[in-house]
């Protein structure tokens, strides 16, 4: 993996959270569960993920 990059895969349900847990999740590129997406490590990124870590698996 690229130097500044952190991989985020979705291992849980969106089913039964609140729009803005959702909107998190589209924010980052994911849309189907196991789904990954390798991100740059940004001060943005790392909210949004902070907001959801719950749902998330992370690799940096």
């Amino acid at each position: 993996m690229a130097k500044g990059k952190i991989a985020v895969t979705l291992v849980k349900s969106t089913i039964g959270t609140t729009e803005k847990v959702k909107a998190n999740v589209r924010g980052l590129g994911l849309r189907k569960l196991n789904e990954t997406r390798e991100l740059e490590n940004t001060p943005a990124v790392r909210g949004m993920i902070k907001k959801v870590i719950h749902l998330l698996s992370i690799k940096e």
